[in-house]
């Protein structure tokens, strides 16, 4: 065999490091949900073997804490808000922004707090624009409230795009498919506060009702901070 019939060897892999890693699993994720990520996934993304991996991420669930750190730089604006209450409302309007985005994020917020540089610098960023407002406790308690505000609220936005996906009904749509069956169960007058809602509540969408429960949560803890002893 001459020299120019042999095959020359393949290149060098390809360099690889964390960065590299979460940005593909967040890739994928964006691109199928959470179930559409796994280790063997994201190698054969990087055109890598699996076992590569296992020298930067030991398991699937360190992989997901790194992509959530990940979308959580996204959260943080570059620059600080003004005051404690345009911060809480700056970081939670950027999480649902981020969050429709990448909406695998809704499945991932809430639970144990997030460890890494970036969500350290968020939950760092929230609590600092209360510090000296009122105790330690009470601190703690409002930016624990907004978050749990922001959390459901983003869950069940997600939810219903997932349902318009599933279904090929958009929310309108599926109310005037369901309007027969609805109709039927309030004019049996067991439903007398919900009949009121249907038919004379004001229908808003998405990101109306998120700032205005949003504005609402934040007038409570607004209360909380100004009464005497707090």
């Amino acid at each position: 065999m001459t020299v120019w019939d042999r095959p020359e060897p393949p290149p060098p892999a390809p360099p690889l490091d964390r960065g590299r890693i979460v940005a593909a699993a967040v890739a994928l994720a964006d691109e199928g949900g959470l179930e559409a990520v796994s280790l063997r996934k994201v190698a054969a993304r990087l055109d890598v073997g699996p076992m590569r991996l296992y020298g930067f991420i030991a398991t699937k669930r360190d992989l997901l804490d790194l992509m959530v750190d990940e979308v959580h730089a996204e959260i943080l604006p570059e620059r600080p808000p003004g005051d404690w209450r345009e911060t809480l409302r700056v970081h939670a309007e950027r999480t649902r922004q981020a969050a429709l985005r990448h909406e695998w994020l809704a499945d991932l917020l809430g639970g144990r707090p997030t460890l890494g540089p970036h969500g350290l610098a968020v939950t760092e960023a929230r609590l600092a624009a209360l510090d000296g407002l009122a105790d330690l406790d009470t601190v703690l308690c409002a930016v624990a409230t907004v978050s749990a505000y922001v959390t459901g609220a983003i869950r069940r936005e997600v939810a219903d795009l997932r349902a318009e996906r599933a279904t090929g009904l958009s929310t309108r749509e599926w109310q005037r498919a369901s309007g027969p069956h609805l109709t039927r169960m309030l004019a049996t007058g067991r439903f007398p506060a919900l009949s009121r809602a249907v038919h004379d509540g004001t229908d808003t969408d998405a990101g109306t009702s998120f700032a205005t429960g949003l504005e609402w949560v934040l007038d409570a803890v607004a209360a909380r901070l100004t009464r005497p002893g707090v």
